[in-house]
């Protein structure tokens, strides 16, 4: 996938030193826990979107309840992100496990 030279420059302008990328508030970091937290929130909306299907009218609709924080260990370092979860905890993130460091 390539990125529009526009997005990279937005992403960087406030760069200055290597730690504005690598470091503990780097970009790399922002940039992970924004990704992991949308794909996420994108297989709870799937979840969430099958259950309806298949959900019979006297069964209460099972919905969003707010996240839990996790935190993943990547190439650059640790990352906290917000897990979504379903008010019927049902739901089984598939990209970030549960129980799974």
């Amino acid at each position: 996938m390539d990125f529009r030279p526009e997005l990279i420059d937005e992403l960087l302008k406030e760069y200055r030193q290597p730690e504005d990328l690598m470091g503990e508030g780097g970009i790399f970091k922002q940039l992970t826990k924004a990704l992991v937290e949308r794909c996420l929130s994108a297989e709870l909306d799937t979840h969430l979107a099958e259950e309806r299907a298949e959900a019979e009218l006297e069964r209460p609709r099972n919905r969003r309840n707010g996240q839990s924080n996790k935190t993943i260990k990547g190439e650059f370092g640790e990352v906290e992100i917000g897990v979504a979860r379903d008010c019927n905890g049902v739901f089984e993130p598939q990209l970030v496990q549960k129980g799974r460091p």
